[in-house]
């Protein structure tokens, strides 16, 4: 019994099927489909549903003001099977993260499709780029918009944009889009179809603008997503430093920061503040031989709204640059210099030792000795620093490229 039972779960990573739907033609095409990473929050943390076979879920969006098609199919349920037993309630499960006013059947979907042509971005233009297409053979233009909940219909939009967060953000949750603080930034795709121009939704980051005393703001990302079919053709560097741009044309902005940052995330934001900052006279290579400076962390946060904290960073990876790796006394100087930094969470530790050596008994103090070795800690620091350097690398990489 429990092993036939065990047939009828099914992972809802896969069984969750999304699509972005420019022709009617798209919905029967496999190669426009594409899966969640993660569906734990609506299926729970083993992302199983159970009480069906060949389950799929298909949420399928029209690509520019994605209008939703919302369907379940299966070829058997456990109920019909099996006395007692009841199925997931999948349906019910969905239906409390996609917002009401979905199409349940096609052909109400292709005619919501044909009105497409009458869809436009919502909001201010902030940047037009393109991106040129190995596939298609030309260059596929972009734009960036600013939008808020005053824009008409941009409400209802963003409802439908933020369920994607879900099976694309591993703790993602849905913002209080009632508190004015929140800014919009959108990144669409023009396209045509017969002879017209249309627009496609490619991704979009959330912007919270904290209160900073007396007089300032902090406008600190929240949330940040490139939807899979767009991803890996530059469009998070485009968006975020769009945004950057943005922020640093405004006199009451402080600095910009990330709430919670992915390693990814770190990573693309590396990027865009070493190419905002690499023409700072501050950053000239015989400066930065020099070490960190205040004026660097003055002149990044007064022209470029970055903090000390990535003004370090970004000065790490151009040091890097500039540094002759192969040439000993540099590399030594290098090392040495960022190191320093490293070190802190581990002097914290000789500190808090210190401490111990004056309040503990001498058993307490050996257990405590015994998790402070200072041999790993040598070991763990140059593992971080291999592993930082590893990271600017391809950050310079990327940045030769551009």
């Amino acid at each position: 019994m429990e092993k036939k039972l065990a047939e009828y779960k099914c992972n809802t990573n896969e069984a969750i099927q999304l699509k972005l739907v420019r022709f009617p033609e798209d919905l029967e095409d496999d190669n426009t489909t594409f899966n969640p990473e993660y569906s734990h929050q609506v299926f729970g943390d083993d992302e199983v549903a159970f009480g069906y076979k060949g389950l799929k879920i298909l949420l399928y969006y029209i690509a520019g003001n994605l209008s939703t098609l919302f369907r379940i199919e299966y070829t058997s349920k456990v109920n019909e099977k099996f006395d007692c037993v009841e199925a997931d309630d999948v349906e019910s499960k969905i239906r409390e993260i996609i917002p009401p006013g979905f199409c349940t059947n096609t052909d109400d979907f292709v005619s919501l499709l044909e009105k497409e042509v009458n869809f436009k971005p919502f909001g201010m233009l902030l940047h037009t780029y393109s991106v040129h297409n190995e596939e298609a053979g030309e260059d596929i233009t972009y734009q960036i918009y600013k939008a808020d909940m005053t824009c008409p219909g941009f409400r209802e939009y963003h409802e439908r944009l933020q369920t994607f967060l879900m099976w694309f953000i591993e703790t993602a949750s849905f913002i209080d889009v009632d508190d004015e603080r929140w800014n919009y930034f959108l990144v669409f795709e023009k396209y045509n179809k017969d002879g017209a121009t249309l627009f496609a939704t490619v991704g979009y980051m959330t912007v919270y603008n904290y209160y900073v005393y007396p007089d300032k703001t902090r406008p600190r990302v929240s949330q940040m997503l490139i939807l899979p079919p767009f991803q890996g053709e530059g469009h998070g560097a485009q968006l975020l430093e769009t945004v950057h741009r943005y922020y640093m044309s405004s006199p009451t902005v402080l600095d910009i920061t990330a709430e919670d940052p992915s390693e990814n995330y770190v990573k693309l934001r590396d990027f865009v503040l070493v190419k905002l900052c690499q023409d700072l006279l501050c950053f000239s290579p015989g400066k930065l031989m020099q070490g960190f400076s205040q004026e660097m962390v003055m002149e990044a946060q007064q022209k470029l709204k970055i903090n000390k904290q990535h003004t370090r960073r970004v000065y790490e990876i151009l040091r890097l640059r500039a540094t002759d790796m192969g040439d000993a006394e540099q590399s030594r100087s290098y090392r040495l210099d960022v190191k320093r930094r490293l070190i802190g969470p581990y002097k914290k530790k000789q500190r808090e030792l210190a401490k111990m050596r004056r309040c503990l008994r001498p058993e307490e103090l050996t257990n405590q000795l015994n998790q402070i070795d200072l041999n790993m800690q040598h070991e763990q620091l140059e593992e971080s620093f291999q592993q930082l350097v590893s990271d600017y690398r391809r950050v310079l990489e990327r940045l030769a490229q551009a």
